[in-house]
């Protein structure tokens, strides 16, 4: 059985949220049974958890605890129930974000973070990851023009060099299917391509 579970990911200001929301709009018109949904905040207990992730300060390995413990309900609650009944999930963040800003944010050993992620997925993977890819900059930029930013998202720009170098070492790792989309494109051109390879992931 096709694993209907399919994730994006990317730095702060690549997109994801637009592009989640369009492809959630297609895909119901092709008449598909699919949810959206998001990492952290995919549930009443992640919603809470969110808004201490945000907007709290936690320590590093705290922050990965949270961020872990949001995954586990998250799986539980949406993400199984809903792959059960035949849906597609599209899901915003998932466990290639906690490598990348826990993992290479905070500098906590990959290796540790390989191995809860697993514990908190019960070994659920992605059947497919869309990496929107964009420049660090552009996504500041965009950020930017927001009057309320997230603690993560007021980071410098070092900090979030390091997650693109994250998301770089992942797709050239091939643990999973990563499919690598250019973000600096309009967000119509962007659509477009996921598109392309979300109709080969779908036959």
């Amino acid at each position: 059985m096709k694993n209907k579970l399919i994730v994006f990911e990317g730095t702060d200001g690549c997109g994801k949220t637009t592009q989640i929301q369009l492809c959630y709009e297609w895909m119901q018109g092709l008449g598909l049974p699919v949810v959206t949904t998001r990492e952290p905040g995919g549930t009443e207990l992640g919603k809470d958890l969110r808004e201490i992730l945000l907007n709290k300060s936690p320590y590093k390995i705290a922050e990965l605890f949270l961020y872990l413990a949001d995954r586990a309900q998250h799986i539980q609650e949406v993400i199984v129930p809903n792959l059960m009944e035949g849906k597609y999930v599209l899901c915003d963040r998932y466990i290639d974000s906690t490598f990348a800003y826990q993992g290479y944010g905070r500098d906590i050993d990959p290796s540790f973070i390989f191995e809860l992620n697993n514990l908190a997925t019960n070994g659920l993977k992605a059947g497919m990851t869309v990496w929107i890819n964009v420049d660090v900059e552009v996504g500041l930029r965009r950020k930017a023009t927001r009057r309320n930013l997230d603690r993560i998202e007021k980071e410098d720009i070092n900090f979030h060099l390091r997650i693109q170098k994250a998301y770089n070492f992942l797709h050239k790792l091939k643990r999973h299917p990563i499919i690598q989309v250019d973000g600096n494109r309009k967000k119509e051109d962007v659509q477009a391509i996921i598109q392309h390879h979300l109709k080969q992931y779908l036959v």
